[in-house]
C-alpha cells in the first residue's frame, strides 16, 4: 500500500509541474498558445483532483471532475470557433 501512495505524491508533483509549464504557455502572445494552455491547465487541475480525491477519500470528487473536465473542452471548442468565425 506505501508504494501507491508514494507513487501518487510522485503524480501529484508531476501534476503541479505540469500545471506550471500549462501557466507559462498560456502566457504566450498568440491565441491558439492560449487555447492550448487553458485545455492543459484544465486538465492537470480535473488530474489533481481526482487523484487527492482518492488519496483523501472524498466522495463527490469524480463528478467535480468530470463537470470541469467537459466545461474546458466545451470552452475550448466555443472560443475557438468564435475565433474563426471573426
Amino acid at each position: 500500500m506505501e508504494l501507491l501512495l508514494i507513487s501518487e505524491c510522485f503524480l501529484i508533483i508531476a501534476l503541479v509541474v505540469f500545471l506550471f509549464a500549462s501557466m507559462r504557455i498560456i502566457t504566450y502572445k498568440t491565441v491558439s498558445m492560449g487555447l492550448i494552455g487553458t485545455s492543459s491547465l484544465t486538465l492537470a487541475i480535473t488530474l489533481i483532483l481526482i487523484c487527492v480525491g482518492m488519496m483523501w477519500g472524498i466522495e463527490f470528487f469524480k463528478d467535480i471532475a468530470l463537470v470541469l473536465l467537459l466545461l474546458g473542452i466545451v470552452g475550448t471548442i466555443a472560443y475557438a470557433t468564435f475565433l474563426r468565425r471573426a
